[in-house]
């Protein structure tokens, strides 16, 4: 499990906005990572996404990892957001998008 946390760790601190998902940002494999990724996609943001289908440990490791028992899972500069429902109330309020400003976010490449 060490080895697990450290790399979630590494992915986590080496990227701004890491998603956590089951399936890829072109093929979702659940409605709820369909979700999290036009979220994303809408507020035009680079992303790192990990697909926890293809690495059980790392499947099961993020949920002890954030203490969150459920994916997607957002993580931005490091600290752990939510998921799916977390996500969108914050778009929906602005705050989503402010929090990618505040923390100078890079925008995703055209």
């Amino acid at each position: 499990m060490a080895d697990t946390n450290t790399r979630i760790s590494t992915l986590v601190g080496e990227n701004d906005v890491v998603l956590f998902m089951k399936g890829t940002p072109l093929f979702p494999q659940c409605g709820f990572s369909s979700r999290a990724v036009a979220i994303l996609d809408h507020c035009g943001v680079q992303y790192e996404s990990v697909d926890v289908l293809q690495d059980m440990e790392i499947r099961q490791g993020i949920k002890t990892y954030s203490d969150w028992p459920t994916i997607p899972q957002l993580y931005v500069k490091g600290e752990f957001v939510g998921g799916s429902d977390i996500m969108m109330e914050m778009f929906e309020a602005g705050e989503l998008k402010q929090m990618f400003d505040d923390n100078d976010v890079a925008k995703a490449e055209s």
